[in-house]
């Protein structure tokens, strides 16, 4: 485990003919102090040049940068440490990104904090397997103090929250949540589990100078501005219901749904033939659970040649599931963004997690270029996850985050 400190490094001026990814702004706009850039070159050094140019490090205390499976990741994260000597700095790797001007791939999106209205402070956790929740909860909670601390001295007072960030290949995630929250008292976390696209394959998280399987990150952020963590899904329980009737909760695979080989079952409520299942169909139907009386989405990842499927989340035995019928996209997100609009007292910026099945359904419902304008529009910045994780929960299918209020 590892505790992050900050400090002050001026970074070298960018070489010349790169260009900056600037961030639109509207006009009449105060521009947001929550800076957000992105880049698509496909040298990494020279993205980074280029976005570390906009972000202008030094006046930081922290940042978080969501990045494309695609590029060369020890470059990058090389690339990364050069410029960013005393910034508490993490990221993951990502299933697509949510860039300044909307819903993008193949892209290094970074947010910045400057210190004038920020305190940051990281731990990371290796080796999941062998997580410990009791020193776990020690470390979080010492991390807590020593960012409180600095945030008072500071004047940060007005909003604290945790950023959590974890290898989405791990199976960890509802274990760590439960225990971080718990550690972290009042304070919320929110946060999202790190993609490869659609690959499935190798997941990463960035810390200390290096991108890191089988590992998951705190950050505490306390902040001169009003914050505040937010889930929402797109979806509803329709009236088809089935029963989890055998399952492996560790590798989160279901192999009888109704007494019945599962993913034959699950394409018979769908009406499909099980031939036809497929992620896009995963994506606009998702098994739903409740739970506190709240609904939420247990999505699936794949249907298997045994006839099991694979989910995203641990499902039990046991345990009912209703499937979900979607809502109207675009007005539940305008609805979304006022309420936060005025809860924070108006948006500076919105750390946004966005399930990778959403990005699915928005392609299927063709609706995409809709809710990438509104997210440039709305100021969200973030990333396409294999899960969110709100509070001790890990959810799925959800656009969940952390908006920054003015």
């Amino acid at each position: 485990m590892n505790l992050f400190s900050r400090q002050r490094r001026m970074t070298p001026p960018p070489p010349a003919g790169i260009s900056m990814p600037m961030e639109r702004e509207h006009s009449g706009e105060t521009p947001p102090v929550v800076r957000a850039a992105a880049s698509d070159l496909d040298d990494p050094v020279r993205a980074i040049e280029s976005i570390f140019r906009e972000l202008d490090p030094p006046s930081l205390t922290g940042m978080i940068l969501f990045c494309s499976s695609r590029y060369d990741l020890d470059r990058l994260a090389e690339a990364i440490a050069d410029r960013s000597e005393g910034l508490t700095v993490i990221g993951c790797t990502s299933s697509g990104e949510i860039a300044p001007d909307g819903l993008a791939e193949g892209t290094i999106t970074a947010i910045g904090f400057p210190a004038s209205d920020f305190t940051m402070g990281a731990l990371r956790f290796d080796d999941l397997d062998h997580f410990d929740p009791a020193h776990a909860q020690q470390v979080v909670r010492a991390l807590v103090a020593e960012n409180v601390e600095r945030a008072r001295a500071a004047g940060h007072t007005a909003g604290r929250a945790a950023i959590f960030l974890v290898d989405g290949l791990s199976h960890r995630e509802e274990m760590l949540t439960v225990t971080v929250q718990d550690a972290l008292g009042d304070i919320p976390l929110i946060g999202g589990s790190s993609g490869d696209g659609l690959d499935f394959k190798e997941t990463f998280v960035l810390h200390d100078g290096a991108f890191r399987r089988d590992a998951a990150l705190v950050a505490v952020l306390c902040s001169s501005r009003r914050m505040h963590a937010f889930r929402s899904q797109h979806y509803t329980p329709g009236e088809v219901k089935m029963v989890v009737t055998g399952a492996d909760p560790v590798s989160r695979v279901v192999t009888e749904i109704n007494a019945e080989p599962a993913s034959a079952e699950y394409a018979r409520l769908v009406g499909v033939k099980e031939t036809e299942l497929s992620l896009e169909l995963f994506a606009l139907h998702p098994p739903m659970v409740r739970a506190g009386g709240e609904y939420y989405c247990r999505s699936i990842q794949s249907a298997n040649p045994d006839g099991s499927l694979t989910f995203y989340c641990a499902i039990d035995e046991g345990i009912v599931l209703t499937l979900g019928e979607a809502h109207d996209v675009l007005a539940e997100l305008g609805t979304l963004f006022d309420r936060l609009d005025e809860t924070v007292g108006g948006i500076d910026r919105v750390i946004g997690f966005d399930c990778v099945l959403n990005s699915v359904a928005l392609t299927q419902q063709q609706i995409r270029h809709e809710v990438s304008a509104l997210f440039a529009r709305r100021r969200v910045a973030g990333f396409a996850t294999y899960g969110e994780q709100f509070h001790a929960l890990h959810v799925n299918q959800s656009f969940s985050g952390l908006a920054i209020g003015r």
